[in-house]
């Protein structure tokens, strides 16, 4: 066989399609939190308040692909995440700033390349963004009417799921938001093997759809959720959704902070140089 005709000689062309190495990646997240962590207010709120539009959407679309579906409990659970994912796939392949993406950036933290100061800023930044943003999108959703769809089909599932997630205890919440962000960072940390947008999207869709399938907590989406809800009429006070969002926005911090950024910084990172 001619070595024109064996991709594999072909080094550049092996680079195209190759994902990159674990450590490749973890040099290239800590590269990306460094520049996430020293964004310009501006830029980095507005990106922000895409991104909470963006998991809103994917929430407005799981909601609607849920109600009525008549698939059975697991099936229906499936096509649910495959829905909610296009909130993360519209943020990693179109560019904005998620909170619980984000927290990825302990990593540049942990190796001394920014200092706490900017790794507090980016999340604070990021996530006041992010609730504008679910809080923007919850409201044109309202006027939409998106709830009435179905005859008010998809406000009852809006009010089974908001009420599904304010009857958690607060370990619940905690654990099931410790566990929804393991997934949403290792989605993140695959979009960063990829080389093309459809390797990205594929890298961003499974994880994703296994933490809405199990029924794991995504604080970003709760606010778009509880407000929608409300907004839709349901009768959600302001201490259920305390209950619910703390201990979600911690164990969101402590999955993805802390148990794929610094797991993966303790095998990549500065120590091991």
């Amino acid at each position: 066989m001619s070595e024109k005709a064996d991709d594999g000689g072909d080094p550049d062309r092996r680079a195209l399609y190759d994902a990159y190495a674990p450590i490749e990646i973890a040099r290239r997240i800590e590269a990306a939190g460094v520049v996430k962590a020293r964004l310009p207010l501006m830029p980095l709120f507005t990106l922000a308040v895409l991104a909470g539009a963006f998991i809103a959407l994917g929430s407005a679309l799981y909601l609607v692909a849920i109600t009525e579906h008549g698939l059975g409990l697991g099936p229906g659970r499936l096509l649910g995440g495959l829905a909610f994912s296009l909130g993360l796939v519209l943020v990693v392949i179109a560019g904005a700033e998620l909170f619980t993406g984000n927290n990825l950036i302990v990593m540049a933290y942990a190796d001394g390349l920014i200092a706490g100061r900017e790794l507090l800023y980016n999340w604070t930044v990021v996530f006041l963004g992010n609730l504008a943003g679910a809080l923007g999108t919850a409201f044109m959703m309202y006027v939409a009417g998106i709830a009435a769809i179905g005859d008010g089909a998809v406000l009852v599932t809006l009010q089974d799921v908001v009420a599904a997630k304010t009857d958690l205890f607060w370990g619940e919440a905690f654990m099931r938001g410790v566990l929804c962000n393991v997934l949403v960072c290792l989605a993140i940390w695959l979009s960063f093997a990829a080389h093309s947008a459809g390797g990205k999207l594929l890298c961003v869709i499974f994880p994703v759809t296994a933490f809405v399938a199990l029924g794991l907590e995504h604080s970003i989406a709760n606010l778009f959720l509880f407000p929608f809800a409300v907004l839709s009429g349901a009768k959600l006070g302001m201490a259920a959704m305390l209950g619910n969002l703390v201990p979600v926005i911690l164990g969101n911090i402590v999955g993805g902070g802390g148990l794929v950024g610094l797991v993966y910084w303790s095998v990549y990172g500065r120590p091991l140089r």
